[in-house]
């Protein structure tokens, strides 16, 4: 049996014990402070956690251009409290870091910022939100052909963001020497008159007038005409870029441009873009991407005119470069992530990005904050965007492959047009090859 004066002693050490555990919970410990949650005096407002986001992006990589979007963001900073870190990724890193977070269900970026075709692909994949439910944007109109690009499958799956594409450039005097029933207005305006026929007749009277050819194109080794073959000629022609490769509509595609390019200036296939020889003035009509002519229309803006490209039998088929913003399935901050889209494609700001780094608006009221040379790219591109029967397409992402793609057109421009050869017999030769390499890198014919 424990004897009493132990037992006193034992419960005095108790007593101490519990008294010292007291003392040790209720002292605040030396060392850093812990930092608690933010309270306010009773009857105001809790104050706000500031949120952040993570926007990662395969477009505006370069050093330059992270500059102005990160002077952008600062504004968006001071006016909504949310601060946004700027990652800018390549495309294989976007894909990446996509699926595994999406995939593991710990996703950190909340918006994407990237080429249409790459929001395609993930858009297929599952792994972009679908934005219809957060309405529309209000004070911007997009162009209709963008909106209807930015809805794949039934979703929603971005907000068209940047653009670029390629136009025709007109010296003025050419306007003189229009062929009857087509105005100038029909060409700038792009309206139903302005068609691939009405261009050759043009470019047959300019030759006739002056006795010089005076259309041009950046055929040259580095130039950008195959675009114009692929995503110009063909789809406005046929209705495709490569589907109908071999069709008889792709014959008369380019038995037309046999025909054309007799009054196309001989240099041509010398040059690489068509900025100089406008301004020199070796041609007065010219096809080219808006950056490659840009510099002739800041140079004289008082002697040129951006306009639409024509109509072939089909539509007016062009390329667009198109950039949009989405979600990422599962992203936090969405709510934020939806008001950075909004700030992104206000015209005020679509129109700052054109004057700094370049890419088109994406909205109809930019173009009325654009002065100066740049509101007559403006403008032509805006109309091109919107004139009936318009044929948008994409570059067919074919990654690798992408060279070979483009140099069959070139072969068969080269071997048809250029040598004489008969157009069914080389579009049938070269129609395997092209096949081949949509079914080997495992995408569908366009």
């Amino acid at each position: 049996m424990v004897s009493r004066p132990l037992l006193y002693l034992g419960l005095i050490v108790l007593v101490v014990i519990l008294i010292a555990g007291y003392f040790l919970l209720t002292q605040r410990p030396e060392g850093p402070p812990v930092e608690t949650p933010t309270t306010s005096p009773v009857g105001t407002t809790p104050a706000r956690i500031p949120v952040e986001l993570i926007w990662a992006s395969t477009q505006l990589s370069p050093a330059p251009e992270q500059e102005v979007v990160r002077g952008l963001l600062e504004e968006f900073a001071k006016e909504t409290g949310i601060k946004v870190t700027f990652v800018p990724l390549g495309y294989a890193e976007m894909s990446a870091r996509v699926e595994a977070e999406v995939t593991s269900g710990r996703v950190t970026i909340s918006v994407i910022g990237a080429l249409s075709t790459e929001i395609e692909f993930f858009t297929a994949k599952g792994w972009v939100e679908d934005l219809t439910r957060f309405g529309t944007l209000t004070g911007r109109t997009f162009f209709e052909d963008l909106e209807a690009l930015s809805r794949i499958g039934g979703v929603k799956a971005y907000v068209p963001w940047m653009t670029a594409t390629y136009v025709i450039v007109v010296n003025n005097k050419a306007f003189n020497y229009l062929p009857p029933g087509l105005t100038r207005d029909d060409v700038v305006m792009g309206t139903e008159k302005w068609t691939y026929e009405a261009l050759l007749e043009w470019a047959r009277r300019l030759k006739e007038a002056t006795g010089r050819e005076l259309v041009g194109f950046p055929a040259g080794a580095k130039g950008l005409f195959h675009r114009f073959l692929h995503g110009f000629l063909y789809p406005s022609f046929t209705g495709y870029q490569a589907r109908e490769f071999n069709s008889e509509d792709a014959v008369r595609a380019w038995s037309y441009l046999s025909e054309l390019w007799k009054y196309v200036h001989p240099a041509s296939t010398t040059w690489d873009a068509m900025a100089e020889p406008l301004l020199k003035e070796e041609v007065w009509i010219a096809w080219d991407h808006v950056a490659r002519v840009r510099e002739a229309i800041v140079t004289k803006p008082e002697e040129f005119t951006v306009v639409p490209v024509p109509i072939g039998p089909k539509g007016r088929g062009y390329i667009i470069v198109l950039a949009g913003l989405a979600i990422p399935k599962g992203a936090p901050n969405q709510d934020a992530a939806w008001k950075l889209i909004e700030f992104m494609t206000r015209p005020e700001v679509q129109a700052t990005i054109l004057e700094k780094v370049g890419f088109f608006p994406t909205v109809k009221e930019a173009g009325g904050r654009v002065t100066g040379a740049l509101k007559k790219m403006v403008d032509g591109v805006n109309t091109q965007l919107s004139a009936p029967k318009g044929i948008p397409v994409f570059i067919p992402s074919l990654g690798a492959k992408g060279g070979e793609f483009t140099a069959i057109y070139r072969e068969a421009f080269e071997r048809i047009v250029l040598r004489g050869e008969d157009a069914r017999s080389v579009l049938n030769e070269l129609w395997p090859r092209l096949k081949g390499i949509f079914e080997e890198v495992g995408v569908p014919l366009s």
